[in-house]
C-alpha cells in the first residue's frame, strides 16, 4: 500500500511516504517557512520513492490542534490530491500522533502543544483510555489531572516547556520525556494503516482542520477581542 502523511501542526513539519519496498521520510524545522518548502517536499519525497500522486492508495495529516496556517496548508496539499486522483484523506488529532509511539510504554503519557497565552493544548492518556481529551488547557487544569499519578511520560514539540511548569508544582512525581522528538509523520504512516483495517472513514470533502482555540480574526468578529 502506498501512503503519503505528513504533520504541519506545529513548525517543525514531518513527512513519510511509504510503498511495499520503500519508507521514506523527512523533517523540516525552520519555522514560519511551510508554505516555501511543503509541495516540493512533497514532489521530492514521491520521487525518491518512485510514486507518482495517482499511485497512492491514502495520505493522512494531522488535523489539529496546532498552527492555524500550517493546519490549512496540509490539508490544503492533500485535498489537492484528493481532488485530481480521487485519493482519500485521513485526518488525525496532532495529540494522539505525538502521543501514539510511546503508547506502550506502560506509562501514562501526556502529549502536548505550546498553545501561548500560559496555555497548552494538551491531551492525557493511558493505553486506551483518555483521562483528559484534546483541548486547550491552562496549566492548572493539568496539574489537576496528573496530580494522582506517580509517573508521566511527556511528549510532542513543547514537552520540554511544560515539563518545567510541572516540575516546579510537583516535587514527587516523575516526568520523562523522549530523548529525541519522534517522527510524527511515520507514526502517522501506522495509524493510517490501522484505520484502513478498521474501515474507518476518510475525510468527507466539507471537513477541515480542528481549531481548539478560535483564530484572533474570530474573536474581533465576535467582539470578544477589540
Amino acid at each position: 500500500m502506498n501512503i503519503l502523511a505528513l504533520d504541519c501542526a506545529v513548525t517543525r513539519i514531518s513527512l513519510a511516504v511509504k510503498t511495499d519496498s520503500k519508507f521514506i521520510s523527512a523533517t523540516y524545522d525552520i519555522g514560519m517557512r511551510q508554505s516555501e518548502i511543503l509541495v516540493p517536499s512533497i514532489d521530492e519525497l514521491l520521487k525518491k520513492a518512485e510514486l507518482k500522486p495517482s499511485e497512492l492508495n491514502a495520505t493522512a495529516l494531522t488535523i489539529g490542534p496546532g498552527s492555524f496556517t500550517g493546519l490549512r496548508l496540509g490539508i490544503s496539499a492533500l485535498k489537492a490530491i484528493e481532488l485530481a486522483y480521487n485519493v482519500p484523506v485521513y485526518g488525525i488529532s496532532s495529540l494522539e500522533a505525538y502521543a501514539y509511539p510511546y503508547k506502550n510504554l506502560g506509562f501514562t503519557v501526556l502529549s502536548c502543544i505550546d498553545a501561548n497565552k500560559d496555555k497548552f493544548y494538551a491531551r492525557l492518556s493511558d493505553g486506551s483510555n483518555i483521562l483528559l481529551k484534546d483541548d486547550d488547557y491552562e496549566i492548572e487544569k493539568i496539574t489537576e489531572a496528573v496530580k494522582d499519578l506517580d509517573t508521566v511520560f511527556v511528549c510532542g514539540p513543547d514537552a520540554t516547556k511544560l515539563c518545567e511548569k510541572l516540575q516546579t508544582v510537583f516535587a514527587d512525581i516523575k516526568f520523562l520525556m523522549p530523548e529525541v522528538p519522534a517522527q510524527t509523520a511515520e507514526a502517522l504512516i501506522l495509524m493510517t494503516e490501522e484505520l484502513i483495517e478498521k474501515k474507518a472513514e476518510p475525510l468527507k470533502d466539507f471537513d477541515g482542520p480542528v481549531y481548539l482555540r478560535a483564530s484572533e480574526a474570530e474573536l474581533k468578529l465576535n467582539g470578544t477581542i477589540s
